[in-house]
């Protein structure tokens, strides 16, 4: 056999491999692509369970007012949202939340208190809890999150001072410890990195 007679049959040869390994590629594709979905939502569920906490989901209502304590109890002295989420003049949050703790009168603090914005309300006008999937889409929604990406949202998650606090909350009026999220802000970031990149996946309903 000629030289070029071997070179084009091993050229074919090597197409034909190519070609084979493209299929079992797309073949596989779908086993990929449902795995790290399903990783992403194994991750979701632990940031949604930080997120349902009462020291973090206090501060997201749909109402004109936070909550308080694991009760998820009314503001009291009748403490309502303003206009920009940091109370109304003469009765806004930094009023009596400074950069820290009071522990002395079991006032929380911490920089920049304030409710989150209408548009991030993880529970609807009778403090439920909106579903899973309706939080997540809230979260990922960047015309309503202050159009963090993935990137922007695992930053928020994992180095914000306000959203830290939730891990040190101090102690209540009655000098009892605050309880504290069902993960460490640790786990917490690392299970939204996971989300993340994974795609930020959703669940359906």
């Amino acid at each position: 056999m000629s030289r070029s007679r071997m070179a084009v049959g091993l050229a074919v040869f090597l197409l034909i491999l190519g070609i084979g390994g493209s299929r079992n590629s797309a073949q596989q594709s779908p086993v990929r692509t449902g795995s790290r979905r399903a990783d992403g939502l194994a991750a979701w569920q632990q940031v949604h369970s930080v997120l349902i906490h009462p020291r973090c989901i206090n501060c997201h209502t749909a109402v004109d007012y936070p909550q308080q304590g694991d009760g998820r109890r009314r503001h009291f002295a009748n403490v309502v949202r303003g206009p920009d989420g940091n109370g109304v003049p003469g009765l806004q949050c930094a009023t009596c939340h400074q950069e820290s703790n009071a522990n002395s009168t079991g006032v929380p603090g911490s920089h920049n208190w304030h409710l989150a914005p209408l548009s991030m309300a993880w529970q609807d006008r009778n403090d439920r809890p909106l579903s899973s999937s309706a939080i997540c889409r809230a979260i990922t929604d960047r015309r309503k999150n202050h159009d963090m990406d993935g990137p922007a949202l695992l930053k928020h998650n994992a180095e914000d001072k306000l959203v830290g606090w939730a891990w040190e909350p101090g102690r209540d009026i009655h000098d009892m410890p605050r309880t504290l999220p069902p993960l460490s802000r640790t786990e917490f970031a690392e299970a939204t990195r996971h989300w993340v990149e994974a795609g930020m996946p959703c669940p359906e309903m």
